[in-house]
């Protein structure tokens, strides 16, 4: 009976086994398409990109910085709020500075009318020198009258002495003359009312005091959002002292900090997808790579890693990675200063650089909000110098 009894038990062994082989060649195929299929997703799409979520939105932030001293009298702007470039920010009791712009105002109208007595003076100089020629020439003429008449005895010795006194005298007043005229003239030579130097360094006060008149009014010197407003009414502040910062939302970019493992086949004009935890996966920006740091950023930190010491442990490092995104799609979906995001580098084209071979061409960014401050000044000097040199014959503006 015990013989009996073993026989099913012997042989419902093999029918395990062959479900436990069966399973283990199901796991193994598994396991080796699954292989298969890493494999192959690396070959044809893993290794041809490259993602961080260590990104974030960057841009550039203006702040506005007095340049001469003042006292706040009014705030045109506040956090939040969109300016557009030239708009006033803030404006400073213009007291002091409108009591120097009339001084040096009158300065100069003071200093061409003087400038343009040195032309007159030349010219009076020029008249008397002629007359002092047409003297010695008399007296030229008498001398060598006398003289011939004092050889044949007709007059006496003492009145042709009296004539030559008379000679050496006109010739010494004309030098005189013209030793004066050559001062006055190299006061005036070769210059104008407006390009004489007296007039100029006028002009060059007056133009100061203008700009610092004009500059106790603080415009925004690009278009866009206030933050960090700090400034407060009646506030008394000196130049470069902080009261707000402008930020051109249309104009940000992303830094990417990828591992340095994942930059050997990236380059610059490479196509990037950004994701924003903002939006979310439901948006998408279009960006490309703009550049590569030329350092990583423990190399630019404030107290760098000290790594000549025995408790040295390797840390991949991370470059941050510029990335440029397409002005249009910020316009429909804006993005602000330091919000996360996740970049994915397409690492297919790889005819670019990793570095810039050429430098900048242009101006990355400019303004000209200040330009017509200048201009102005320079109007109101012309006009100056105008009104004050009527009539003188010597008013040509260079």
């Amino acid at each position: 009976m015990a013989s009996s009894a073993d026989a099913p038990a012997t042989s419902e062994l093999p029918e395990s086994n062959r479900k436990r082989k069966a399973w283990l060649l199901a796991l193994l195929l598994i396991v080796l398409l699954a292989g298969a299929g890493t494999w192959a997703w690396y070959s044809l799409v893993g290794r041809w990109h490259e993602s961080t979520d260590d990104a974030y939105v960057n841009g550039n932030v203006v702040q506005i910085t007095p340049l001469v001293a003042g006292t706040v009298t009014s705030i045109g702007a506040d956090d939040g709020d969109l300016v557009q470039a030239g708009q006033v920010l803030l404006r400073f009791d213009p007291s002091d500075s409108e009591v120097a712009l009339q001084a040096a105002k009158a300065k100069l109208a003071r200093t061409v009318r003087e400038t343009r007595g040195l032309y007159s003076n030349v010219d009076a100089l020029k008249a008397q020198m002629q007359t002092r020629q047409a003297e010695l020439k008399k007296a030229q003429e008498n001398y060598n009258r006398r003289k011939v008449l004092a050889d044949s005895g007709a007059i006496a010795a003492e009145e042709l002495s009296h004539s030559r006194d008379d000679l050496t005298a006109a010739q010494s007043a004309l030098d005189n003359a013209r030793q004066q005229l050559a001062t006055s003239t190299a006061l005036v030579d070769d210059t104008v009312v407006s390009s004489h130097p007296e007039v100029m360094a006028a002009a060059a006060d007056l133009r100061q005091a203008y700009l610092d008149n004009a500059r106790s009014t603080l415009v925004a010197p690009v278009t866009g959002y206030v933050a960090k407003r700090t400034v407060q009414l009646g506030q008394r502040l000196q130049p470069g002292a902080a009261t707000m910062a402008v930020i051109p939302l249309d104009q940000v970019w992303v830094d990417a900090n990828f591992k340095e493992t994942q930059l050997r086949d990236m380059r610059i004009g490479q196509p990037v997808k950004i994701t924003a935890d903002l939006y979310g996966s439901a948006v998408t920006f279009d960006g490309t790579v703009d550049s590569l740091g030329a350092g990583t950023g423990s190399a630019f930190a404030l107290l760098p890693a000290q790594n000549a010491t025995g408790n040295w442990i390797k840390i991949v490092q991370r470059v941050p990675v510029r990335i440029h995104l397409d002005a249009a799609q910020l316009k429909d979906h804006p993005l602000r200063i330091g919000l996360s995001t996740v970049a994915e580098v397409d690492l297919h084209d790889q005819s670019g650089p990793a570095l810039a071979q050429q430098p900048p061409q242009q101006a990355s960014y400019t303004t000209a909000v200040y330009d017509q401050q200048l201009a102005e000044a320079d109007s109101l000097i012309a006009r100056l110098i105008h009104d004050n040199s009527a009539g003188t014959g010597k008013t040509a503006l260079r």
